[in-house]
Order: C-alpha cells, then sequence, then structure tokens
C-alpha cells in the first residue's frame, strides 16, 4: 500500500465539506476530500428544508446564532454570483391566537440581540395584506429568509474548490487513522486502498462524525460529543401552495 503526504484531509463531501475544501483551497492549501458514497451531497445534505434561514431562533451569542447570521449574508451574494436557484421570499411567523403574541415578541428580541435587524411586526390586516389565505391574528415578518436549491448549491462549491486545486475522492470510505508526530496517518479504502498522511483532517461526515472520530487513534475520546438524533416529518402538497412565503 502506498503512502502520499497530502496538506489538508476533509472526510465527507456533504455541503459542511465542500464549503470546508473550498475555503482551504481559496487559501492556496492542497486538499483532497473523502467521500464513501458516488457523489457529492448524498447523506444529511440531500435531507433538508432548503431554507435559508435569518437566524432568529437561537440563543443570543451562541455559536449557531452567529454562524447562522454571517453564513445567511455571505450565502446570497454566493448564490447570485454562481447562478444558484434561489429566492429571497421572506417568512411570516404567525400567532393564531392572542395567547401567542408575547412569543412572537420574545422572537422579535431574540432577532435583535442576534442581529437580524429587518424584522416586522404585523397587524393580521397587514399580514393578510401579504398572504389574503392566511389566518392569524399577528405576524412577525422576516425579508432575509429564503430557499435555495441545495445541489445546485453544493456544485458550486464543488466547482470553485476544484478550480482551485482541491480534488475528490469518491467510493473512498475512510477506515482507520492514528495520531503520530504532529501528522495524522489515514488508512482509506476503495478499489485499490491508499495511505495518506496528512497534516490537517477535518471530519465532515454528518451522522457518522462520531464514528470517523473514534476511528483515529489518539484523538480524545472526551472531545467526542454524544449523538442526538431526531426525526424530521416532510409533507407534500397537491397543487400550488397558496402562499407565496414561507410560514
Amino acid at each position: 500500500m502506498s503512502t502520499e503526504g497530502v496538506d489538508a484531509v476533509i472526510v465527507g463531501a456533504g455541503v459542511v465539506g465542500l464549503a470546508v475544501a473550498r475555503a482551504l483551497a481559496l487559501g492556496g492549501r492542497e486538499v483532497i476530500v473523502l467521500e464513501s458514497e458516488s457523489t457529492i451531497g448524498t447523506g444529511t445534505s440531500s435531507r433538508n428544508s432548503e431554507v435559508i434561514h435569518a437566524g432568529i431562533y437561537y440563543p443570543p451569542g451562541s455559536l449557531k446564532a452567529r454562524l447562522c447570521v454571517a453564513g445567511r449574508r455571505a450565502l446570497y451574494p454566493f448564490l447570485a454570483e454562481h447562478g444558484v436557484a434561489h429566492r429571497r421570499c421572506g417568512k411570516l411567523i404567525v400567532a393564531t391566537d392572542p395567547n401567542q403574541v408575547p412569543g412572537l415578541e420574545r422572537f422579535h428580541a431574540q432577532a435583535k440581540a442576534n442581529g437580524v435587524a429587518d424584522l416586522r411586526v404585523l397587524s393580521a390586516r397587514e399580514a393578510r395584506a401579504l398572504e389574503p389565505r392566511l389566518a392569524c391574528v399577528a405576524a412577525l415578518e422576516s425579508p432575509s429568509t429564503g430557499i435555495v436549491d441545495s445541489h445546485a448549491f453544493m456544485l458550486g462549491l464543488r466547482g470553485d474548490a476544484e478550480a482551485h486545486g482541491a480534488a475528490i475522492a469518491f467510493r473512498s470510505p475512510l477506515l482507520v487513522g492514528h495520531i503520530e508526530n504532529g501528522a495524522i496517518e489515514l488508512e482509506v479504502g476503495g478499489r485499490e486502498r491508499l495511505r495518506l498522511l496528512a497534516r490537517a483532517v477535518v471530519n465532515s461526515a454528518g451522522l457518522f462524525a462520531q464514528d470517523v472520530a473514534r476511528s483515529i487513534e489518539g484523538f480524545p475520546a472526551e472531545r467526542i460529543p454524544p449523538a442526538h438524533y431526531c426525526k424530521g416529518n416532510y409533507f407534500s402538497l397537491s397543487g400550488r401552495s397558496p402562499f407565496s412565503r414561507l410560514v
């Protein structure tokens, strides 16, 4: 089995792995992305709502809040520049009875604390002027919420990464690894096994990230967070949607 040296290895070619690969490649780093499947984005990245969130719901000061707001601000220019299908359609967060109005007020205050300054409080009449089929007593309008073609977004990330020298190895699962003398040695499966000696490894394996971390000998077990699985349910609508915005 041959051994090759590389600056950075990304494990997982989902949206996070591709974004990291793009950033490192644009920074002049030598990058290889390992993907166990035959194409990009077949795991968690293919199972999402494709919503561009404004950054309303996360606790102020949290990493999620900061990254959501910064990511949304960076995402729209990227999508426009790369011709990725998207729409800044906006969203209405609604109260359907008076008891829910204080919840809207809390969301409004939390959004402001997160740096989301464009929310607008709407009366029932103002909300119905935007969405005539909507039944509510009050609403918050989030004009910076949008939707995106997530696969086209990943293709844009992949194109930038590869244009700057990154390589993606498909059908190449990470088998084991170990840390030695400041480098990480990885054994990669597939049609022809390969050993990579990397200066840096980024674990972007989604639901399998904990398994990947545990497979690298020498990585501290206490640094591996527990997995918390949640099941999402999606419903399909027959016919045209009665709304032009997310609700």
